[in-house]
């Protein structure tokens, strides 16, 4: 006899769908699954067998063999344990059921219970066209899913008892205590640098990119931190999006989900494979799982630099594509980059305790291509903080949910102009919604000139000039807002 149940390919954003083929024959008795299946695929024959003893079934003395198909796809992951047991239940005429118009996913505990299974959320948003039984752990997440039949089940025998018509399974319901966000550093804690921290309102209300230069101490990884506590929270849209991102990844428990962008700190020491992405099973990066959020890259020209040139094309394409034998897999990454970096090794350019030579610096500097430096919109500048500011200057009254609300607004003026914010303008999109005056024009010939500024630098200022005019609520951008950001080029000055 032959059953079929349906799933979905688990490590894939786009989440084909799996038929699993189960045959029932005479011969010696065994378990026996085909089409590609990694070990832990494997290994789901002594979960199965146990989860239906377990739970009151039998498991016929005959020769089962089961085929995921396309069977030239590489399988991975747990979740086949639920429709691979409820095929032989179906062969074995212990489910009379028509199961074509469901979708099974989950990992079977030994006793029949049903576990969550890493990437199950990009495979559930794709599968709008039948009922779709799913663990009821993390049933919160799944409740964000719309347009999609969606049950929920804590173990095997209610799915039986559910497909045989004996009863029903409920809906995901959200988290009744959803998780408050509470920022890491609240922008009232940040003490001085003034026009540090406007520019970082200026990068958070167009989502620009922003690497900050000063000596130790001086505040940029405060500013960098305190950065996702002024962003607005994600849309649902959004929130699945970067859950089924991070869903993927085998290092990220995203159980207590919160809808405010995530914030991405890798080490130094980080690989290329670890911030792009890859693997022998292709894996998300911290640039994707950044992705609607903040990646954080502090000591900059501390990490190699084959790993900071494997930046480039992410940050133009705000994608991933990595390839491998068997499969080619797109991550997003439409992530805020923000660097920090010292401006010599030692730290202290400029003082007397500095002991870095021209050589040092240029090495130093040397591992920040100028295609790098080219793609981020700001090079912010700091100083020391002041004694007196440090000790004695009371606690801003700008708190990060003061300035989140006037990022909000900012961003609203550009959806409402656009549809997006000014760092995802194209360049016809630029001369669209961006008209110079003869002295505004005369003003950028002067800058490219002295700078020699590329193209793409040439856009960037232009786009961070309508972020800044739309900060101050100004329809039209005036020469000062184009000068401010000519002024944010700083690396290219030097």
């Amino acid at each position: 006899m032959l059953g079929t149940c349906y799933t979905r390919l688990q490590g894939d954003l786009f989440a084909p769908e799996i038929a699993v083929e189960v045959h029932q024959q005479n011969g010696i008795p065994a378990i026996i699954i085909i089409g590609l299946p990694e070990t832990a695929v494997k290994e789901s024959r002594d979960r199965v067998r146990s989860a239906l003893l377990q739970s009151g079934f039998s498991v016929p003395s005959k020769r089962y063999i089961i085929n995921l198909a396309p069977a030239d796809l590489p399988k991975i992951g747990t979740h086949y344990d639920l429709s691979i047991a409820l095929g032989i239940l179906s062969v074995s005429n212990q489910l009379n059921a028509d199961l074509s118009n469901y979708e099974f996913y989950g990992e079977l505990a030994l006793s029949g219970e049903i576990r969550a299974a890493k990437g199950l959320l990009p495979a559930l948003m794709q599968g709008q066209k039948k009922t779709l039984i799913v663990p009821k752990q993390e049933e919160h997440i799944y409740s964000m899913i719309e347009n999609v039949d969606i049950r929920v089940a804590q173990n095997l025998i209610e799915v039986v008892q559910f497909l045989r018509g004996e009863t029903k399974l409920s809906k995901p319901q959200p988290n009744p205590n959803p998780p408050i966000y509470q920022p890491e550093i609240d922008w009232s804690a940040i003490r001085g640098q003034e026009l540090a921290r406007r520019a970082i309102v200026y990068a958070a209300s167009g989502g620009h990119s922003a690497l900050m230069f000063g000596p130790p101490g001086c505040g940029k990884s405060m500013l960098a931190q305190a950065l996702p506590g002024i962003l607005p929270p994600l849309t649902t849209t959004e929130q699945l999006n970067v859950a089924a991102i991070h869903s993927l990844s085998r290092h990220i428990n995203h159980t207590n989900w919160s809808p405010f962008p995530p914030f991405r700190h890798p080490h130094h020491s980080s690989s290329a494979v670890a911030l792009i992405g890859g693997s022998s099973i292709p894996q998300p990066g911290e640039i994707s799982l950044a992705h609607n959020g903040v990646l954080f890259l502090d000591e900059l020209p501390e990490f190699k630099r084959e790993v900071l040139e494997s930046l480039r094309e992410p940050l133009e394409s705000r994608q991933v594509s990595v390839s491998r034998a068997h499969s080619k897999v797109i991550f997003p990454a439409d992530t805020q980059l923000i660097a920090a970096m010292n401006p010599c090794p030692c730290g202290y350019l400029g003082e007397p305790r500095c002991q870095c030579n021209e050589e040092h610096i240029k090495r130093y500097r040397s591992k920040l291509s100028g295609p790098l430096l080219d793609r981020i919109d700001m090079h912010i500048e700091m100083h020391p903080i002041n004694t007196n500011e440090l000790i004695n200057l009371p606690k801003s009254t700008h708190t990060s949910e003061k300035v989140r609300a006037h990022v909000q607004q900012t961003r609203d003026m550009q959806y409402q102009r656009q549809g997006k914010l000014n760092s995802r303008l194209s360049v016809k999109e630029i001369e669209q919604y961006i008209r110079l005056d003869t002295a505004q024009k005369q003003l950028l010939e002067q800058a490219i000139d002295k700078l020699k500024l590329s193209a793409r630098s040439y856009h960037r200022i232009l786009r961070l000039s309508r972020t800044i005019a739309d900060g101050y609520k100004r329809k039209k951008i005036i020469t000062s807002d184009i000068s401010q950001a000519i002024n944010y080029r700083q690396l290219d000055r030097s």
